[in-house]
């Protein structure tokens, strides 16, 4: 039995807590007001990730730490990169191997489906914090200070999902059988990230020791915005949608009056070009694989429905 310290107790950072502790792990689950789920493998601690003092106290003799946390998307620039130099200081301080949960920000805009062997190259703001990041991560691990390893989703999808731009935009007015509008193409490829998986390859690169020294990619599943909303509209019992799209203009005006909705401007290029993640070397070297979108589709129409 291994510790794991895990920063951040979202929907994320707790299914990976229960998935650890469901394997016979010690789970140490830190976030600023100890919140969590309750198990007896799973102890809930108090501490603030950009505080490496205590983030080093919590993983002192840990196999891993996983970080999880992500600030308000208003916010990444400034809240963002502390947290990281914070968890991988206290990495370095304690031996604990460091995993990160990122996104496909840091690529940029991508002809073809992302790859893990792929250079940072972003083209927006986010995308140069999160790439920034994992530099410098990555600069520990090459100068031997660390082990480092980061975990790559796409759009989340599921239970614990809600707040996701998918959700947010599509699924209320869904279910309300009212037309739905998305920014960007909603008829060009995308994978969906279900967070049980991602919470499964966070669990699955923590205990092996392939895993250090590089990126994976979590198992997805790749459907279009239009074909997706549409299976769900008959799990859910609703007719198809009249479908609206969301032009950049629009876009902004709604960002004039919420401060989330506007951060959402610099990325629309990735809501109009194709946004697939490819997971083979996950999948082949974890056995992990997608869970199957019908399942997902199901949790997540449940979910909102009971919202």
């Amino acid at each position: 039995m291994s510790l794991h310290v895990i920063a951040g107790a979202g929907g994320t950072g707790s299914r990976t807590a229960l998935i650890l502790a469901a394997a016979g792990e010690q789970v140490r689950l830190v976030s600023r007001r100890g919140l969590g789920p309750d198990h007896p493998g799973i102890e809930l601690a108090v501490g603030d990730t950009t505080d490496s003092e205590r983030m080093t106290e919590l993983a002192r003799g840990a196999a891993s730490l996983i970080n999880t946390t992500w600030p308000p998307y208003n916010r990444w620039p400034a809240e963002f990169p502390p947290i990281g130099a914070a968890l991988v200081t206290a990495a370095e301080r304690t031996g604990a191997g460091y995993v990160s949960l990122s996104n496909t920000y840091g690529y940029g805009q991508v002809d073809g489906v992302f790859t893990e062997d792929l250079p940072m190259a972003p083209i927006a703001v986010k995308g140069a914090v999160r790439a920034r990041m994992w530099l410098d991560a990555l600069a520990a691990h090459a100068a031997g200070r660390a082990r480092v390893t980061e975990v790559r989703a796409s759009a989340f999808l599921g239970r614990d999902a809600l707040t996701s731009v998918y959700n947010m935009f599509v699924l209320p007015k869904l279910l309300a059988g009212e037309p739905v509008s998305y920014p960007g193409d909603m008829d060009v490829d995308k994978s969906w990230s279900y967070i049980g998986d991602v919470a499964r390859t966070l669990a699955a690169v923590a205990r092996d020791d392939r895993s250090w020294g590089r990126a994976w990619h979590a198992p997805s599943s790749r459907i279009s915005v239009r074909d997706l909303t549409n299976r769900i509209a008959a799990a859910a019992g609703v007719p198809e949608p009249d479908f609206l799209r969301m032009t950049r203009n629009e876009l902004a005006w709604a960002g004039a009056v919420d401060p989330i909705v506007a951060e959402m401007i610099e990325m629309y290029y990735s809501l109009e070009h194709p946004d697939v993640l490819d997971s083979t070397l996950t999948e082949r070297t974890f056995g992990l694989s997608a869970t199957p979108i019908d399942a997902v589709i199901a949790e997540t129409v449940t979910a909102v429905a009971a919202v």
